[in-house]
């Protein structure tokens, strides 16, 4: 009766008991007004683990009227593809045949390859599904020929129905009633990380594991669900989406000036065990970020960097937090990444020009018989140590890169270099 895990016998049956995914599953969303038409196009659904792809694509296909095949990438072979498509020239495909294929993105570009004709005809309906973003692991001609619907970690609000229904379904199969203390269908909800799946596991593992009380209750305490969710709220894959999306959170988090989210995504970097791309990434956001109207936050970053990973988890957690409030909490400039991007384009389109003979090399022999360096001005021999002279080549002679922020410190610099032209005459 238990031989299969409890978020399998208790799968939804149709859309309405998904849990979630309101945004595509919606009455009036998208998705649902395709599922309820009963034409069904090719559909990729992306998406973590645990938050309904597979029980959508199983609520569809057993709604299409066509023969289904299910594939997962993970061992799938070239051959089973050709078995799936052979059965289109069958009496059993002649209305069509639908292809569960799940983790697509582990499917190489042949194999991938080889449903294309089918898929195009229709002879082959295609739903896949990934944990990794299809527009960087799926083949391009598949993307092209399907419509992609992303899948969303689910609310804990929307997860808790569904851990109680899960309870209630560990009683029917028990015998016996199950008593939970104050919080713990919150606290399994709330650990799962959006994954349902993990917190019907937690469900399961917690009504299996807990003693009976003298009525012959078994009794769910906190202690049981705390020690079965331990990290499961962490959804996390150095070389996944989720990594990037964390690191592009937390840097866009301190552009924005906002410590509590910057912290809040550190600690989720931190807590996954990873030190190392926290790291790199302040230190590119003391110059990208704060650059020019703060230059002692780089020293500064570098130090807390130093320190952290000197020190090792978790101390580190104390210099990385110190180096994210302080950018946080510092005047913003992207002066300097303009200037040298604006620079690198220039160079990239071939914009570039022969350097000055002033500015050239002059110390070789037969240098000045060559016109190198004659007429440089050294500007260190001149009042303020500047002296009017070209330094771009003719091309590029009134290029500019680089605009002064408008921060304190960069008008200040603005101040003085204009200062030291302006007794010049410039």
């Amino acid at each position: 009766m238990m031989s299969s895990p409890l978020a399998d016998r208790i799968r939804p049956q149709s859309l309405d008991e998904v849990v979630g995914q309101k945004h595509i599953l919606g009455s009036d969303k998208v998705l649902r007004r395709i599922v309820e038409s009963g034409n069904i196009p090719n559909l990729i659904f992306y998406g973590p683990s645990g938050v309904g792809k597979t029980t959508v694509a199983r609520i569809i296909a057993q709604a299409a009227g066509k023969k289904l095949f299910k594939l997962n990438g993970t061992t799938a072979s070239t051959a089973d593809i050709k078995d799936v498509v052979a059965e289109c020239d069958t009496f059993g495909g002649m209305n069509g045949i639908l292809l569960y294929l799940d983790e697509i993105q582990y499917l190489n570009k042949k194999q991938q390859q080889s449903l294309l004709e089918f898929i195009e005809n229709g002879q082959v309906t295609l739903i896949a599904s990934t944990t990794e973003n299809p527009y960087f692991y799926v083949y391009n001609a598949i993307l092209s020929r399907s419509t992609v619907f992303e899948f969303k970690p689910v609310d804990a609000q929307d997860i808790i129905p569904a851990v109680m229904r899960g309870f209630g379904e560990m009683e029917k199969e028990l015998g016996c009633a199950i008593s939970l203390e104050e919080g713990v269908a919150q606290h399994i909800a709330q650990s799962c990380g959006g994954d349902v799946r993990k917190a019907m596991n937690a469900v399961e593992m917690c009504t299996l594991a807990a003693p009976t009380n003298e009525t012959g209750a078994r009794v769910v305490t906190m202690e049981d669900a705390l020690q079965v969710s331990q990290r499961s709220a962490m959804k996390y894959d150095r070389d996944g989406d989720a990594h990037y999306d964390i690191l592009s959170a937390l840097q866009k988090s301190v552009r924005g000036s906002d410590e509590n989210a910057a912290l809040h995504y550190l600690a989720r970097l931190l807590e996954a065990g990873d030190l190392l791309s926290p790291c790199r990434r302040l230190l590119v956001m003391a110059s990208e970020d704060v650059g020019l109207a703060y230059p002692s936050a780089v020293s500064i970053v570098k130090a807390c960097v130093d320190s952290a990973l000197q020190l090792g988890l978790p101390e580190a957690r104390i210099p990385l937090a110190q180096a994210v409030i302080l950018m946080c909490t510092a005047p913003k400039s992207n002066s300097a990444i303009v200037a040298i991007d604006a620079a690198m384009e220039d160079v990239k389109a071939g914009r570039t020009g022969d350097i000055p003979a002033s500015l050239k090399d002059g110390h070789y022999a037969g240098a000045q018989k060559l016109g190198r360096a004659l007429t440089y001005l050294y500007p260190h021999n001149y009042p303020n140590h500047w002296v009017a002279q070209q330094y771009l080549p003719d091309n590029l002679k009134n290029k500019v890169y680089y605009c002064f922020g408008e921060n304190k410190t960069e008008q200040l610099a603005k101040s003085y270099r204009n200062s030291i032209r302006n007794e010049k005459g410039e």
